[in-house]
């Protein structure tokens, strides 16, 4: 994720804990962290490394927004 400039070098956890969730097919990756992944800009660009890595990005949100109705 970081290599591929979708997360900043400083970032380096949060990207693995997108990376886990996607090579383990978790469906929803709930997160307080708006600074790098819940973050309107930052996710279609996590998103896209996922696919260009074969694997289905996990639908990433906060804990407020997956329960909105």
């Amino acid at each position: 994720m970081i290599s591929q400039g979708s997360l900043p070098t400083k970032a380096e956890i949060d990207a693995f804990h997108v990376a886990v969730a996607a090579t383990h097919g978790v469906e929803f990756l709930l997160t307080w962290n708006c600074k790098h992944i819940a973050n309107a800009i930052m996710r279609p660009k996590i998103e896209q490394v996922c696919r260009e890595m074969s694997f289905e990005p996990p639908i990433i949100c906060t804990p407020t927004e997956l329960l909105e109705e």
